[in-house]
Order: structure tokens, then C-alpha cells, then sequence
């Protein structure tokens, strides 16, 4: 998978130090849970000597729990980093530095085509075969702009070391067969490979994926911005692959690469978690490392030389469809060129500098930039990026006016200038530093993972990663040096920014003709190669396909490959204890949980008397409810005391299908329904509302409930100019957001009439959401809009619509029901009781084993009808993204889980081969949603309605029984290891909470799981996908499209 560095990894080391919260292990305390762990890393002591590794360092990290071994193997010179910590969900990578010197994808090509067999699994695709004969938590590999990574994560050790056994022979021993290169990188195939005089065409995984990528505007932006700001070295080409590059790559430059490269003398191993170290250490250099000797490597990326003076340069894009201002689509954005990001205390104050500068409506570039209005938000790339060697400062914006071009431009430097005159108020740098210890603080449920991330672009760089987690050493230092020079972070403007001559200043600007000229330049490109070609040359091309096409059509025999067992699993669901009580009358749940001193608080506030017309607003209201001011503050002063005194606090809409209930349906047997549900009326119902989402340190938690009650009692809607700001990058983000996730609004799409729930997702998060943001952007006046607003929050912000949960320690959660008594009280008058917009609803109760207790109100639909429709969204797209899903049964159905496993098995043994091998999408398959829909899905596919065709041949597949009872358990193995997968403790109890599902149902599902048979696979697919017994709908997203044109059966968008 490419990993664009600008937008994800330099999102995992700025100052939010996003994904680095702490994982967890039920304790008393965290400090208790790490000490075992701990205790016995200190055992190590540097210069011993383990398995042919030596320790360097032993260091107590108490800040995250954990103790930190770094090693070195003495005869390749690998380097190797512990992190030892009570924690199940152990963690294993290896990141090789990979430079490449050219756009032709070889490192990105190489990811894919390493996982494809090695020597001691020499089967095709062991990577995708181990996804289903494990029971990891994760399991993937990245490509960034200048290393490779390959992690998997687990809770189970004998899964660890057959993961680990098949992660080290894919790296250092591929088979590297050029049929795995023609299938992953690229190919000249017949269009029909089986009709030798259909035309010759590039196919291929990364070839497509990469097509797909560079069709996201924001990413092709990012990628422009490093290669133009680090023109020379391997910053300057795109490691992931240029589409037209691509097909310059041969088969043996592959080979060479990983001769190269993918050496332990160039190796990074990590690992994480309670497993012993001694372990890992003999299975690695027994397996690997004992049959290499230590090498030179030519590696090392070089210092950017700095320019003499700045520089501007111009790229161009395709139009967008959906943006909010059809004539403001062009970006432009400064980037400075900053230190090495080896020196970890400048990169944290120059991480804590971006965030001062640029994060929330108090920083001087958001009032500078975003509140004029000039453009729609933040250009795709801004603040520090530390995922290069040396850092880099970038601001600007997105969606202006090319005209506006010079005024943006002239406010970048009257704002610098500004920030060196002025700087930054004390209370600001207090509230981004308590941020910080929240952060660290929040504890995740796959910790390993967002620490490997966190550490890999500096350690990649020499760094020391033992030094990047004492986050607590570079506060320490950040508050000495604002003691000893008050101007500490001016100078550090002064230095880097005012007068920074290595300054790159990039604008883009759509092309009509865009697309048009990339397509012009692929089919040059082919006919370049095919005028290359001779007769025999063809002739080969056509059997070269014809044998592909029979290695992807044949079953593959996985027995080489380790595997655990049905019978390894767990054979009961671990409970979570709840209390069920009540808070100045309004439900709430209680779940006592290792929280480290946080409090996070929910509330569910109900729709269901809501009017229709108002329906569509929802989503606005909540992305601006939190952002307009509240009571005696504006949003200014609301925003600084969020950062003071909470976490984060948001507001989202939800729709929740109810787990007993979709449709009018037949009863088949007894056990169709979940028979603790009490009195089961036949129609369909879903929980409609919207989520109260916030946290807190414990001492805190009066001050943010505080904040929550001024936001019901007097939100602000007084300013249609603070508005317009977050309906312009609202609407930004959302047109945006296709490109990368056109497979969700595809899905969304196809099942919106299949039912009620579905009605209402496409409503709140499908392509009808996002026109709908299109033209309340466009709108002149948003005075009607900002009407609305006060409507919806007196039926959103009721008391008498609620219910709340709190997840804290056990004094915590005491302490929290006196604090929300007294916040129930505050909300007390805006308590009222308004008639239900649909008449038919079902009282539920939230505590299954107290039928006469609270309950939760679900609407009923008696008049919904399902309905079939096929819809296809024409987009700038050079890839489509499609979707056919199917009304079945819900989650508490017998069926369920029959449904589940049908699925898994359908992707593992028969779709992947068709949509990726053979279609050469990125990604495809299919899903069960516990809102009783089945749904196919393909992921930047270069087909459309021959993806259809492969969706409908997977039903014919399952029908015929063309499966093994191995495929059977793979296919438990693989859901198993998602219904397993760790738990927050922040997010304990939320399925009862937010879905009702309880844990007595959830292991009444667990047995179903394990007692599906061939026979239930066989019976499910025929009575629910087959062609005459399915209600299904299509969607399409995708290029212009005349074969779907021209059939009416077609909704064209």
C-alpha cells in the first residue's frame, strides 16, 4: 500500500502526536499493569549478549508505560527496538530504508510483489492467505517516500510467530516470479485476454492503485510540493509510482532493487508488547538473520542543499465536480524547507510552533486565511511535516481564485511578521501543551502499530526513537527555554520562516482538458510500447496472459503455510461489566474502566421528532454546533477553553439499524429473534440520532460539562460570516473525501432503498450529503441556513431525547454522576416534550435484564417499502469505485452469522481473484453489515459493469459448494480476529450504549459463528443472493461511462 508521507505520517509526529495514546491491559492501575513488564526489561543490561543481538540501552519510559531495549545483531549490523509493556496486542515490523531514484513505483512494486511467495511458502499470495489462517489484529505493509514497512500485530503468541515466520521469509527470501511482477506492477495484456485480437492495453494493481491516487486533487498537490521542494535526491520522484513511469519498470531493476535494499545491514526491526523478547530475538536471527553477512549500504539520503533564494513553481489538476465554488478551485502554498528531524527536541518545539500558528480559530494563520474567506480551507498540506529527512513548514490555501493568488501570498508574510512582532499568548501554549497530556494519556486499542509509525521516518534517519518517546524530557525543555527566552518561539519564526531563503511557493490551477491530456499521454505511452513490439513479440504478450490468467484461475494449495484453528479460539466473549442508573432523570450507563485519569462522556440525543424537511441539515448542525460560541463566549474563547479543559468535544449524527429488526419478514423458527428483546413488532425500525462525544482529565470534568450545558442552554447562531467559513470547508472536506473513500459512498449508495436505515445514511454521509453541502456553499445569503439552526437544536438538545454514558476509574465514574446531576440540572429548562414526526415507535430497553427500566425510543417505518435502483455518479475519475448490496437479515438473526462467514469466504477464495488478480482493481470484495445488508464492493477498479458480473459469478460460486471445510475455518479464522479485536477502554460497553447489543448477544452470535456449517452456506446463499429471491441496489461511481448511458435501467447522476 503507498503511503503518501505528507498526509498521513506527518500527521503521526506533529505536536497531536495522533495515534501515539496508550494501549491497555485490565489492571488496577496502568502503572500496575507496566510494572511486570517492566521489571523484567530491566533485567537486560547494555553489552549483553542475546542470540547473536547485543543490548545497547535499557530505558524506563514512564510516560507511556513502558521500557525500551535498543539492540544491534552483531554480524549484519540489523538494528532492533523492544518496547516492553503489559500489553496482549504484541506488535512486530521491519522498515527497510528504500530510495529510489526514479518515479517508476520499484519500491511500491517490490512491497507487493515480496508478499506474493517466498522460498519456504512458495504459494501465490501468502499474504492474503495468512489474512484468513490468523487471528491478527493488524496486518499490512506501506510504502513511504523513503522506507518500506511490514507490520502485523496480534494477541496470540503461537500467531505471532507463524505471522513472523511468513513476514521474514517474504522480505528476505521472495520468489520475486515475473508472473507476480506482471500482476502487481504492470503489463501489456489483450484487453480479452483469452481473444488474441482484442486490443493491447497496461493492466496491473499498483499501475491502477496508482492511477486512483493521483485522481485525489489534495494528494496529487502533496506529492508536487515534496518533489519540487527536495529536487534532488529521491524526494524528487514519486516512490509509490507515476502512472506513466510505471511502465518503465522491468523485472529484473525489481530484483535488483531488493538485492539492494531489503538487507539486514538496512534493516529496522520493532517489536511491542508482553510477548518475551528472547522469543523473538532466536526466531529472527534463526530464520533470517544467521544466513547473511553485514554489507555496505548505499542508502543514506543526502542533505537538500539549500537555495540561494526562493523559488515558484505552477502544476495543474482536474477540475472538480463537486467543489463548493466551481470558479475557486485553485491552491497555492508556501513551504520552507526546516531542519533535520533527527534533532528531536527542535522538530517537537517546531511541531509545537506549526500547531500554535496554524490549529483552531485563535491561531493567526486561521484568522489570517481561512476567516477572509478567500478560500474554502487549508491547502491539502500545512503545518510541520516531519516524514523527510529534513522537516518542512508549509501554509497556504485551497479553493480560491487564481486572481487571488498574490493577495494570499502577501498575507503568508504580513502574518509571519506579525507572529515575530507579537507571538503568542501564555494561555494558548498552556492549552496545546494540556492537549498533549491527554493525548499521551488516551489509551488505544493498537498502540504497537501508531508507535511504529510514530518512530519510523526518524529512526530511518539514524535517529534515536528511544529519545522521540521521552515526550516528557522535550516538555521539560519546551518550558525551560520559553523561561530563559520569552521570544523563544519568535526567534525560531525569525529563523525558519522570515529568513529562510529555501522557500518554495506552488500554486495549482484546474485544466479543463486535465483529463484529456492524461489519457492522451497513457495511449502514447502504449503505443510507444506496442510500435516496440513485432509479431512474435505479441504472440508472447498473448500466451504470457493466457498463462497469468490460468495461475489465477487455478486453486492454490496453502498447506505449506502455518495455521491456527477453530479450536484455538476463544470459546466465550470476555463480559464488560456495566451499571445502569439514572442522572437528574436521564438514563445513564456507567463503565468503570482503566482510563489513566480521563473521563469520557456521551450522550445520545434522539431524532425521532424531528420534521422531515430539517433532516438533511443535520450533519451541518453538528460539524458547526461546537464552533459557533456558546453562552457569554465566542467562538474564539469557546474553542480556548475546549483546549483547556477537555479533550476534544464533538458532535456527530448517527443511525444505528436496530439489531432484531429491519423489515416485515418471515419468522423462520423460534430462534429467529433474539428472545430477551421482549415484545418483537414485525417493521422496520432504526435508532436515529445524534452522539455527544467528549473527554477530559478527572479534575476537569466540571468545567467541560459546564461548556456542554452553555451549548444547550445558549448556543450562538448570530454570526452568518462564522458560518460561511464552516460550511466552505465543511463542504471542501466532503468533496474531497471521495476520491479516497468512493467505495463507502458507493456502498452507502446501493443500499439507501433497501432500507430504513440505509434512507437515512444516505441522507447524513452519502453522495446526497455531499451535493447537499454543494449548494449551501454556493448559496449568496446563509441567512435561511442559519434560520434552521435554532430549530433543529430544540429537538436535538433535549433532555427528555437523551441517554449518556461515562467511561471513567471507579472514582471517576462516582465523581461523574454528582457532575452530571448538576449539568442535567443547568439543562433542566430546555426539557420538553414535542410529538413524535412518525407515530409508530418501540419502547426498548437499555438494560435487557430490566425489561421495566429506561429505555431507548426506536423509529418504526410501517410504510417503508425496499426497492431496487441502479445509480451511477459520473466523476473526474481515471478508476471507478463500485457497489451491489443486498437486503438480508439483522444481526440477532440466525442467519447472521451464516452470512458473515459467507462473505469472508467469498472474498478470500473467490472474489480477490477475480477483481485483483484478474481485474486488476486495488481492492474489492464482500461485507456484511449488522444492518442486514450484504454488500460486494471493488476499490479503484479499473472495470464497472464487468465488476458486476464478477459480484454476480461470486454468488454462483458459493452456490455450487466449490468449498472446503478448510476454507470454512479460514473464513472464521478472519472474523474471528475482528470480533476479538482489543477494546479501548474508552469504548467499553458503547455496543450496549449506542446498538443494544449485549454481551449475552454478542456470544449468543459467537456460538453461531462457530456453528455454521457447509450446509448453511449453501441454504443462505440461495434463499438471499440468488438472482430471483434478492432485493438489491447498484451504485457506480466512476469515468464517463456510455455503456451505462445508453441502458435505461440506469439512474445517471
Amino acid at each position: 500500500m503507498f503511503r503518501q508521507t505528507k498526509t498521513v505520517l506527518a500527521k503521526l509526529q506533529n505536536v497531536r502526536l495522533k495515534g501515539l495514546h496508550l494501549s491497555w491491559r485490565r489492571r488496577s492501575t496502568a502503572a500496575a499493569a507496566a510494572a511486570a513488564a517492566g521489571e523484567k526489561a530491566h533485567q537486560y543490561t547494555a553489552g549483553q549478549q542475546i542470540h547473536g543481538f547485543t543490548v545497547k540501552e535499557v530505558v524506563a519510559v514512564p510516560e507511556l508505560f513502558l521500557t525500551a531495549i535498543k539492540l544491534t545483531h552483531d554480524r549484519t549490523g540489523a538494528q532492533y527496538l523492544h518496547a516492553a509493556r503489559d500489553d496482549p496486542n504484541n506488535l512486530f515490523s521491519v522498515q527497510f530504508r528504500t530510495t529510489p531514484m526514479d518515479s517508476t513505483g520499484v519500491p511500491h512494486i517490490l512491497e507487493h510483489t515480496v508478499l506474493c511467495g517466498s522460498q519456504k511458502y512458495p504459494c501465490r499470495d501468502p499474504f492474503f492467505k495468512m489474512l484468513n489462517r490468523s487471528l491478527c489484529t493488524f496486518m499490512n505493509a506501506f510504502t513511504a517516500s523513503d522506507y518500506t514497512m511490514y507490520p502485523f500485530s496480534t494477541q496470540n503468541a503461537k500467531d505471532f510467530q507463524n505471522l513472523l515466520s511468513v513476514y521474514l521469509d517474504a522480505v528476505f527470501f521472495p520468489c520475486l516470479r515475473e508472473q507476480d511482477f506482471w500482476q502487481e506492477g504492470w503489463r501489456l495484456e489483450n484487453e480479452d485476454p483469452a481473444d488474441a485480437s482484442s486490443p493491447l492495453v497496461f493492466k496491473g494493481v499498483v499501475f491502477n492503485e496508482m492511477k486512483g491516487a493521483f485522481s485525489d486533487n489534495e494528494r496529487l498537490y502533496a506529492q508536487h510540493l515534496q518533489n519540487k521542494l527536495y529536487p534532488d535526491h529521491t524526494y524528487s520522484v514519486v516512490s509509490g509510482g507515476e502512472p506513466l513511469a510505471i511502465p518503465d519498470l522491468t523485472w529484473e531493476q525489481l530484483k535488483d532493487f531488493h538485492a539492494t535494499h531489503y538487507h539486514p545491514s538496512n534493516a529496522m526491526f520493532f517489536t511491542y508488547g508482553d510477548l518475551p523478547l528472547e522469543q523473538h530475538l532466536k526466531q529472527i536471527e534463526q530464520e533470517a538473520l544467521s544466513k547473511f553477512e553485514r554489507i555496505q549500504t548505499n542508502t543514506r539520503v543526502p542533505s537538500q542543499p539549500p537555495w540561494a533564494s526562493p523559488r515558484e513553481e505552477r502544476v495543474t489538476c482536474s477540475p472538480d465536480a463537486m467543489a463548493p465554488d466551481a470558479a475557486r478551485q485553485s491552491t497555492l502554498c508556501v513551504s520552507y524547507k526546516l531542519g533535520d528531524i533527527t534533532d528531536t527536541f527542535e522538530a517537537f518545539t517546531l511541531s509545537l510552533l506549526s500547531a500554535l500558528m496554524t490549529s483552531g480559530p485563535n491561531a493567526p494563520f486561521y484568522k489570517a486565511l481561512i476567516e477572509p474567506k478567500i478560500g474554502t480551507d487549508f491547502s491539502s498540506v500545512v503545518g510541520y511535516d516531519g516524514s523527510t529527512k529534513e522537516a518542512s513548514f508549509s501554509i497556504g490555501l485551497q479553493g480560491i481564485a487564481e486572481c487571488d493568488a498574490d493577495k494570499v501570498k502577501n498575507i503568508i508574510r504580513q502574518t509571519v511578521d506579525s507572529i515575530i512582532e507579537s507571538g503568542f499568548e501564555d494561555e494558548r501554549i498552556e492549552a496545546l501543551l494540556h492537549k498533549t497530556e491527554i493525548q499521551i494519556k488516551h489509551q488505544s486499542s493498537n498502540f504497537g502499530l501508531s508507535l511504529a509509525s510514530y518512530i519510523a521516518s526518524s529512526w530511518n534517519h539514524d535517529g534515536d526513537p528511544v529519545e522521540l518517546l521521552q515526550i516528557n524530557n522535550s516538555i521539560r525543555e519546551f518550558r525551560r527555554a520559553l523561561q530563559e527566552n520569552p521570544r523563544f518561539l519568535q526567534d525560531k519564526v525569525q529563523h525558519y520562516l522570515k529568513e529562510n531563503s529555501h522557500r518554495l511557493t506552488l500554486s495549482m490551477s484546474p485544466d479543463d482538458s486535465y483529463l484529456d491530456k492524461q489519457v492522451s499521454a497513457e495511449e502514447r505511452k502504449l503505443r510507444e510500447k506496442i510500435a516496440a513490439l513485432s509479431d512474435s513479440d505479441k504472440k508472447d504478450i498473448y500466451e504470457k496472459g493466457l498463462r497469468l490468467l490460468a495461475a489465477q484461475s487455478e486453486t492454490q494449495d496453502a498447506s505449506c503455510l502455518p495455521t491456527l484453528k477453530v479450536s484455538d479460539i476463544a470459546p466465550t466473549l470476555a463480559a464488560t461489566p456495566l451499571h445502569m442508573t439514572k442522572a437528574g432523570g436521564v438514563p445513564l450507563q456507567l463503565c468503570e474502566q482503566p482510563t489513566n485519569g480521563l473521563v469520557y462522556f456521551r450522550a445520545m440525543c434522539s431524532l425521532n421528532t424531528l420534521p422531515e424537511d430539517l433532516k438533511l441539515y443535520v450533519p451541518l448542525f453538528c460539524s458547526v454546533i461546537t464552533k459557533m460560541g456558546c453562552g457569554s463566549l465566542d467562538y474564539r474563547q469557546q474553542a480556548q477553553q475546549m483546549e483547556l479543559k477537555t479533550g476534544d468535544m464533538s458532535v456527530s449524527p448517527q443511525v444505528i439499524p436496530d439489531c432484531a429488526h429491519m423489515d416485515v419478514f418471515e419468522q423462520v423458527g423460534s430462534d429467529s429473534l433474539d428472545p430477551k428483546l421482549g415484545h418483537c413488532r414485525l417493521i422496520p425500525t432504526v435508532c436515529q440520532g445524534v452522539l455527544l462525544s467528549s473527554s477530559c482529565l478527572e479534575r476537569n470534568l466540571a468545567d467541560m460539562l459546564q461548556l456542554w450545558a452553555e451549548i444547550f442552554n445558549s448556543p450562538r447562531f448570530d454570526d452568518p460570516e462564522r458560518l460561511r467559513v464552516l460550511v466552505m470547508m465543511s463542504a471542501q472536506e466532503l468533496a474531497n473525501g471521495i476520491s479516497y473513500a468512493g467505495h463507502v459512498y458507493a456502498m452507502t449508495r446501493a443500499g439507501h432503498l433497501l432500507t430504513p436505515a440505509g434512507e437515512l445514511l444516505e441522507t447524513f454521509d452519502g453522495m446526497d450529503q455531499v451535493r447537499f453541502m454543494k449548494r449551501i456553499a454556493e448559496m449568496s445569503d446563509l441567512t435561511p441556513v442559519l434560520r434552521m439552526l435554532p430549530r433543529i437544536k430544540k429537538h436535538l438538545l433535549n433532555p427528555e431525547n437523551m441517554r449518556c454514558a461515562v467511561n471513567a476509574t471507579p472514582q471517576g465514574a462516582s465523581e461523574s454522576v454528582l457532575h452530571l446531576e448538576n449539568f442535567m440540572t443547568d439543562v433542566a429548562g430546555k426539557r420538553k416534550r414535542f410529538k413524535a414526526v412518525r407515530p409508530n415507535v418501540i419502547q426498548r430497553p437499555l438494560d435487557v435484564n430490566n425489561i421495566s427500566g429506561a429505555c431507548k425510543t426506536l423509529v418504526a417505518d410501517s410504510n417503508f417499502q425496499p426497492c431496487h435502483m441502479k445509480t451511477f455518479f459520473q466523476l473526474p475519475f481515471p478508476v471507478n469505485f463500485v457497489s451491489e448490496s443486498i437486503r438480508t437479515v439483522p444481526y440477532s438473526h440466525k442467519d447472521y452469522a451464516s452470512l458473515c462467514v459467507l462473505a469472508r469466504m467469498m472474498t478470500a477464495k473467490f472474489l480477490h481473484g477475480e477483481i485483483r488478480e484478474k481485474g486488476g482493481a486495488y481492492g474489492g470484495g464482500a461485507k456484511m453489515a449488522g444492518g442486514g445488508l450484504f454488500s460486494f464492493y471493488s476499490y479503484r477498479d479499473p472495470n464497472s459493469v464487468q465488476t458486476l458480473s464478477a459480484f454476480g459469478k461470486g454468488v454462483d460460486w458459493a452456490k455450487s459448494g466449490k468449498f472446503s471445510q478448510q476454507d470454512i475455518d479460514e473464513a472464521k479464522l478472519s472474523i474471528f480476529s475482528a470480533v476479538d479485536s482489543p477494546v479501548a477502554p474508552s469504548s467499553k460497553g458503547m455496543s450496549v450504549f449506542l446498538s443494544g447489543i449485549t454481551d449475552e448477544m454478542k456470544q449468543r452470535h459467537r456460538e453461531r459463528l462457530f456453528d455454521v456449517t457447509r450446509g448453511n452456506l449453501l441454504d443462505v446463499a440461495e434463499r438471499y443472493l440468488s438472482v430471483g429471491s434478492k432485493t438489491y441496489g447498484v451504485s457506480i461511481l466512476g469515468p464517463e461511462n456510455d455503456a451505462i448511458k445508453k441502458d435505461p435501467s440506469w439512474v445517471v447522476k
